[in-house]
């Protein structure tokens, strides 16, 4: 397919009102591993809604195969740097030695909104958003570079949190591999909504509606080996993910 040999594409939406064109949406285009073949009307391309869910989890599951040919999927946790999915760890690992050598691989991200109960069993399913993305990963060897990824590793999962801690030394920074994943070959899928049960089912005396679920910052637990003097920062007795919007 002519598609899947464009490296990216994003298509942009405008519309001409009053002189001015304004912005309406940017959508990836589609290529033969981003098609959306099952349920494809719960798919989107829209480059905000991907952002979206990528920006609220904080851990990918990364599937590749090695030179052996055996497949791995490992979870990790990640950070995005504009139209980039940046993972790190260390150097000495088997998943970031083989991703160095920019193999095609598949990353997926997935939040779970709610639990959809249905009448039947069969029916029962998940809301969820989920994001999935196939390319080959660059390694960033610029040292700047790799100290700017470490504090977008560190912001994303708890903003304000770099200005705190000690940064990485010269030695840390050598042992870390980071690598820049581009976001051209990607889609999101989102299920929302009530369960739905076969038309005779309708009538079972079975309780059936959705469960939500949410991600929830607990009482923080402070390190015994740390002063009592130190007092609880902002962002922690604050923290907190973004929510869905409904």
């Amino acid at each position: 397919m002519a598609l899947e040999r464009v490296p990216f594409a994003i298509i942009i939406d405008f519309i001409f009102f009053a002189g001015v064109f304004l912005f309406v949406n940017e959508q990836l285009a589609v290529t033969g591993k981003t098609k959306l073949r099952r349920l494809p009307k719960r798919g989107s391309y829209d480059v905000e809604t991907i952002y979206k869910i990528l920006d609220e989890s904080f851990v990918a599951h990364v599937g590749f195969t090695g030179a052996d040919g055996q497949t791995f999927v490992i979870p990790t946790g990640y950070a995005r740097r504009g139209h980039e999915l940046l993972i790190h760890g260390s150097g000495a690992s088997r998943m970031m030695r083989t991703l160095s050598e920019e193999i095609e691989i598949c990353v997926t991200v997935t939040l779970v909104d709610g639990l959809v109960l249905a009448r039947s069993a069969f029916h029962h399913s998940m809301n969820y958003r989920s994001v999935v993305v196939f390319g080959a990963a660059k390694i960033i060897k610029d040292e700047n570079e790799k100290m700017e990824a470490l504090r977008l590793f560190t912001e994303h999962i708890v903003p304000g949190r770099w200005q705190d801690v000690r940064p990485p030394t010269a030695n840390e920074l050598k042992a870390t591999t980071v690598l820049a994943l581009p976001l051209d070959q990607a889609s999101a899928k989102i299920r929302t909504g009530n369960p739905v049960d076969d038309a005779e089912d309708y009538a079972l005396d079975v309780w059936a509606g959705v469960l939500p679920l949410a991600m929830k910052a607990g009482e923080p637990l402070p390190d015994p080996l740390m002063s009592q003097e130190i007092t609880r920062p902002h962002y922690i007795t604050n923290y907190c993910r973004a929510q869905k919007i409904t």
